[in-house]
C-alpha cells in the first residue's frame, strides 16, 4: 500500500454499451469531457477514455481523442486529471494500426492488453506481434502501459516487455475480472494475481457487473487501487442506474471510511512515476 492514498480510475464510456441500456452513458466528446471534470472534482486521479463516432460506434480516431483532451482543458483550467487512453479498439474497428494510433498524443497512460481471450460472443485479440508494436509506440512516446489482464496467464505475457527493459517501473497493472471466459470475480482470484505480479508492481482492479463493487472493496482492504465506472457497470445498485459520478462518489466515500483517502493527480503522478 502507498501510504493509505488510493488511486480511483473512473472507466466513463467503454466500447460497447449504449444510451438505450443506459441514459447517462457518455458518448460524444463534450459528454465525456463533462463526465470526466465531474468524477474529477469528486475525487478521481484518472480517466479512462473510449471514444465513439457519429454512428455511436468505438473508434480509435486520434483526433476525437485530442478532442475530449482539449474539452476537458477548456472546460476546466484547473483540472489536472490523469488521461488513460484506450487502444482495446472494439466493434467498427479494424486493423492493429488504428488501435495503436492513440499513443501518438503522448497520453499519460495507455491500455496494455497483455492477451488474446474469450469476450462473451467474441475473442478479444491481441496477438504478440500486436503487442510487440504496440509496447514499441508506448517506449517511443513516453507513454505508461496500463497492463490490463483478464486472467492470471496475462501477467506472464508482461513480464518479456519488464525483462528488457521496454516497461520501465513500477508497473502498472490493472486487474479486469468478471469477464464471460476469463478470470472470475472472486477475492481468491484477486489475492492470486496480485501475489503473481513481478517486484515493483502496483495494481488495481475492476470487475464486471454486479462484481464491480465487491471487488473494489476487496482491493480497498488489501492495498490495492480501483476502478469504477460506466464502462464496466450501469447499476448503483439494483435496477437503479448509475451515472459515472455517482459510482466515483460512493467509491471515495467508502474508502475514506475505512482510512483511505483518495490520491490527486498529483499523488498519483508521483506514485506511478509519470514524468
Amino acid at each position: 500500500m502507498d501510504g493509505d492514498k488510493v488511486i480511483v480510475s473512473a472507466a466513463l464510456t467503454g466500447s460497447a454499451g449504449t444510451k438505450a441500456q443506459n441514459p447517462a452513458l457518455p458518448i460524444t466528446p463534450e459528454e465525456i469531457a463533462t463526465d470526466a471534470i465531474r468524477c474529477w472534482n469528486l475525487g478521481a486521479a484518472i480517466v479512462h477514455i473510449h471514444v465513439r463516432g457519429d454512428d455511436g460506434l468505438v473508434s480509435c480516431d486520434p483526433a476525437l481523442y485530442d478532442r475530449v483532451r482539449t474539452l476537458i482543458r477548456e472546460q476546466s483550467p484547473d483540472c489536472d486529471l490523469i488521461i488513460n487512453m484506450s487502444t482495446g479498439g472494439g466493434a467498427g474497428v479494424t486493423g492493429d494500426a488504428a488501435r495503436r494510433e492513440p499513443v501518438k498524443l503522448r497520453p499519460e497512460i495507455a491500455s496494455f492488453d497483455a492477451g488474446s481471450v474469450n469476450f462473451a460472443g467474441r475473442v478479444f485479440v491481441n496477438s504478440p506481434q500486436f503487442l510487440d508494436a504496440l509496447a514499441d509506440d508506448l517506449a517511443e512516446y513516453n507513454v505508461k502501459p496500463e497492463i490490463e489482464c483478464f486472467e492470471s496467464g496475462m501477467i506472464e505475457n508482461a513480464r518479456p516487455y519488464i525483462a528488457s527493459g521496454a516497461f520501465t517501473p513500477p508497473y502498472w497493472f490493472q486487474f479486469v475480472l468478471g469477464i464471460r471466459g476469463a478470470a472470475p470475480a472472486t477475492v481468491k482470484q484477486l489475492l492470486h494475481m496480485a501475489e503473481q505480479l513481478p517486484p515493483q508492481s502496483l495494481w488495481s482492479v475492476c470487475a464486471i457487473g454486479r462484481a464491480q463493487l465487491p471487488m473494489n472493496l476487496a482491493a480497498l482492504v488489501i492495498g490495492g487501487h480501483v476502478r469504477t465506472g460506466l464502462e464496466d457497470n450501469h447499476y448503483l445498485s439494483r435496477d437503479v442506474k448509475a451515472t459515472n459520478p455517482q459510482l466515483v462518489e460512493r467509491l471515495v466515500r467508502l474508502g475514506r471510511e475505512i482510512g483511505r483517502e483518495p490520491a490527486t493527480p498529483a499523488e498519483t503522478r508521483q506514485i506511478l512515476g509519470l514524468g
